[in-house]
Formats: C-alpha cells, structure tokens, sequence
C-alpha cells in the first residue's frame, strides 16, 4: 500500500491551516453575538459538557479545535498523489470525494460548537450524513458493482434526500444517521466485503472499534457522568479526535482493496 510522503504531509498541513484562517474569518465576520441568530436546538437542554463561553469568539473552544481533526486528514486525503498507487482500487475521485466529505464534517461540527447557532447544528449534520452516505454508497456501489460516475449520481442523490429531511424534520437527525451508519456497516461487511480483493479487513474492525469507543465517551460527556465544563480535556472533543481516526482508517481500508485479486 502506498506511503504518505512528507510533501502529501506537507500540503495536508497546509490546507489545514487555510481553512482555520477561513474559519476564523467566517466567523469573525458573523459575531461574536452568537445570540442574534436562532440557537441550536441542543441549548434547550445542555450542548455537551463544555460550558459556553458567552460573548467570545468560540463559546465551545476545545470542542470547536478538535473538530479539526477531521480537517486534517481530510486534507490528507486530498493531497496523496493516487496514480503513484496503480494497484490501489480506490479511484481518485472517490478518494477525493471523501477527503472533501471529511473537510465539511470538520468545519460543520466547528461551526455548531464555536456558535452554538441552529445554522451551525445544519452543517454540523450535514456533514454527518455525507459521511454515511459515503460509506453506504461505496457499499452498494462494490456490491452490485456499479462504477463511480454513477456511483456519484446516486451519493449526490442521497445526500440531497437526507438535507431536505434535515429542513423539513431537524428533530430526527440523530435517529437518522445512527440507521444510515448502521445500514452502511452492515452491507459493507456483509455484502461489499467479498467483492473488495486484497481488502485489508483489519483497518475497517479498527475503525468500528473507535467509533464504539467515541460512543461511549460521547454518551459520558453529553450525561454529564464525565464532565468538567470549564477545562479543555473535553470528552466531546476526544469523540472528534476518535471519529477522525475512524474515518481515517476506513479510507485505509478502502485504499488497500486491490484492482486484481492477489496470487
């Protein structure tokens, strides 16, 4: 399987980078009077653990940083050079694909905990169902071996679906996307896996291993079991940082299925 090189490292970074200097500019540009805007539907109870630093910049900043974990290798994803891994089946633009997919899931969950604003919960859950309808697509898409253009008709198609559910009931996200994470799970390991030659099965366990463990911290941090609302060691945070690792590792596994079977 292909290595990272620095100059990918580099540019990954980089990007990274761009996009917090954007971040910032955005919304330094719409507040700090995070107020004036209709607040998230989390504030009716308690957004997580991290107390709210009203009047700042970013009311949740641990929460809003460790967001950018799915940046990074977002950006990461973006920047392998996919032709210098010929043996790879993973196509460019489905590599692309998700590398942009992980970029607004960073930015989206930044925006709703720097705000706490109903507009920041929007693409905090629209990057959200990008993710699993990634992950169900690609599935379906190996399993009844459909090929990427097409594929990314029927993702764009999906996702359209899933935003016009989220405008029209906000109240069923949650639901929503643990059924859609599931159904992707369950074709990929059931149904896609046999079609993916080479595939290295291991990257894919990990990663369901660290989602179940982000989980589990989330379910701690949003009780209050585990809290300490003024610190920055957040359990929310670590459920970003796991769900970056996570999805890292299910590129990984996309990545090392081979175009041929090996001999």
């Amino acid at each position: 399987m292909q290595t990272i090189s620095r100059r990918s490292v580099f540019i990954a970074l980089m990007l990274t980078g761009l996009c917090g200097l954007g971040f910032l500019a955005l919304l330094a540009a719409l507040g700090p009077d995070w107020a004036a805007y209709v607040p998230a539907s989390c504030t009716a109870t308690r957004c997580f653990c991290e107390a709210p630093r009203t009047g700042m910049l970013l009311q949740q900043p641990a929460n809003t940083w460790s967001s950018f974990g799915y940046v990074l290798i977002g950006s990461l994803m973006l920047a392998l050079p996919y032709d210098r891994d010929p043996g790879s089946a993973l196509s460019a633009i489905s590599g692309r694909t998700l590398g942009v997919t992980a970029i607004v899931v960073g930015v989206g969950s930044g925006l709703l905990h720097a705000t706490l604003t109903l507009w920041g919960q929007f693409f905090d859950v629209l990057g959200m169902y990008l993710v699993g309808s990634f992950l169900l697509v690609s599935a379906i898409a190996r399993w009844r071996r459909i090929p990427d253009g097409a594929a990314v008709v029927i993702y764009a198609l999906l996702c359209l679906s899933l935003v016009t559910i989220l405008i029209v009931a906000p109240e069923v996200r949650r639901w929503l996307f643990a059924v859609l994470l599931i159904l992707a799970i369950t074709m990929e390991l059931v149904f896609a896996r046999r079609w993916r030659p080479g595939v290295k099965t291991a990257f894919y366990l990990w990663g369901l291993a660290a989602t179940a463990t982000a989980f589990g911290i989330w379910v701690l941090d949003q009780d209050g079991v585990v809290c300490a609302p003024h610190s920055l060691l957040q359990g929310h945070a670590v459920w970003h940082l796991l769900g970056a690792a996570s999805l890292w590792l299910s590129f990984n596994y996309y990545r090392s299925e081979r175009r041929h079977a090996p001999l």
